[in-house]
């Protein structure tokens, strides 16, 4: 009997032990809900009037480059300087030799000569046959009076017939003469006109051979470098060969293409007589002078002319510009770090951040040297606190904690980080499979 009440009394005993330990054991500490906070930087929000900047590549050029090309055929004389020379206005940059300029001219002024001699014998003869013209008018009234007596002699019987057919000959063949004489007056004026006519064109040609012979002597007609020298003393040109090309010191410009979303902004400003102006990476200015008159899909050129440049720049070479846009009103400017896709930003309120649309209105300068991008919104407001470290989950209400004041009332510049962290990373900041709700403590 006791053998079977053994193993009850033992189970009695471990269910007892068990109530027991569980009735004297010490209550649990209460479970707290904590949420997680972020550290984030911050900056607060001053709204102004910001110029944005639009970064322009452009190709220098010289619109005034000037290219010398050979005005005759012939030998170079002269050549004095060479590619990349600095010449001054009337230096001497090429020229032909003279034994072969000199004979063009003497060619054309002997032609001038020869027709203005035409043109006075033209006019001596024209004066001798109106001369002789008269004498045969008056020869012809002779011989016809001296016809009519032969006609009363033959029909009185007084003269032969055959001296009779004599006469009628004679005023025949003065008649003949009178004709052509006549005809050689009558044809003067048109052989007149055609001589002078010869004469002008002659003149033209002597006025263009003298024209070329001077051009046969180039002088640079303003302050340059040489460049592109094509010949050397002793070559033979055609008329028309490239001989160089004279780069001017100044009227320099720069092309550069602007995208089709700021092409009205600066017609605009153009229209309104404001000249934005760029500035390159030396610290050169250039002001904007006018968009091209042609464009394709991608934009237009923007024609900016040289206003100082401590670097001497040369045609064909690129250049790194930043050019001032219009100001905006009511804008901020803020670092990349603080923008979240194209149009999206989160300010500090009550430690939880709250997301506000804004619009993008090019880059600027930052405190710190770098780029910012300048930004207006509606929900945008003087001292609002804008987290600037940039967190890849975050979302509205996101509870966070500002590190700029977190070690007292000073406002600490955004651009400020802790130590062995980068500008542009973010402090702590959740990764893109933390879990950014609210997590319970121990």
């Amino acid at each position: 009997m006791l053998k079977r009440l053994l193993p009850i009394v033992v189970l009695a005993i471990g269910v007892g032990g068990f109530w027991l330990l569980k009735v004297t054991r010490p209550a649990p500490p209460p479970v707290t809900v904590e949420e997680r906070e972020w550290p984030v930087a911050a900056m607060t929000l001053s709204l102004g009037r910001h110029a944005p900047t639009l970064a322009l590549y452009g190709e220098v050029l010289a619109p005034d480059r000037l290219r010398l090309v050979a005005s005759l055929d012939g030998h170079v004389g002269q050549r004095p300087v060479r590619d990349g020379d600095r010449v001054e206005e009337g230096d001497l940059l090429v020229a032909l030799a003279e034994e072969d300029v000199v004979p063009v001219v003497t060619r054309a002024e002997a032609e001038v000569a020869r027709l203005e001699a035409e043109i006075e014998a033209e006019k001596i003869r024209f004066e001798s046959d109106r001369q002789a013209l008269a004498r045969e008018q008056s020869l012809l009234d002779n011989a016809r009076s001296q016809l009519e007596r032969m006609r009363s002699l033959v029909r009185r019987n007084l003269a032969s017939r055959a001296e009779l057919d004599a006469d009628e000959n004679e005023i025949a063949r003065a008649q003949v003469t009178l004709v052509s004489r006549q005809g050689e007056l009558d044809g003067h004026p048109a052989r007149l006109t055609s001589l002078e006519a010869q004469r002008r064109q002659a003149e033209a040609s002597l006025a263009e051979a003298r024209r070329d012979a001077r051009r046969a002597r180039a002088e640079a007609p303003f302050a340059g470098i040489v460049t592109a020298v094509e010949v050397a003393p002793g070559d033979r040109v055609r008329e028309g060969d490239a001989l160089l090309d004279l780069i001017p010191l100044d009227g320099l410009e720069v092309r550069a293409r602007v995208p089709r979303g700021v092409q009205s902004e600066l017609v605009s400003s153009l229209a309104d007589g404001a000249r934005p102006e760029a500035v390159d990476d030396e610290g050169g200015r250039y002001r904007l002078r006018a968009l091209s008159g042609q464009g394709d899909p991608a934009g237009t050129e923007a024609i900016l002319e040289v206003v100082s440049s401590p670097a001497r720049l040369r045609p064909g070479s690129l250049v790194s510009l930043s050019l001032a846009r219009p100001e905006v009103a009511d804008s901020a400017a803020i670092p990349f770090s603080a923008l979240y896709g194209a149009d999206r930003i989160y300010v500090i309120e009550q430690g939880r951040l709250r997301p506000i649309e804004v619009r993008r209105h090019g880059e600027t300068s930052g405190p710190d040297g770098g780029s910012w991008v300048i930004v207006s919104g509606e929900g945008l407001a003087d001292g609002q606190r804008l987290a600037t470290t940039h967190l890849p989950n975050a979302i509205e209400g996101l509870r966070v904690v500002d590190l700029s004041r977190g070690s007292g009332p000073a406002d600490i510049s955004a651009t400020q980080v802790p130590a062995g962290q980068r500008s542009g990373e973010s402090v702590n900041s959740p990764s893109a499979g933390d879990d950014v709700r609210a997590e319970a403590g121990p």
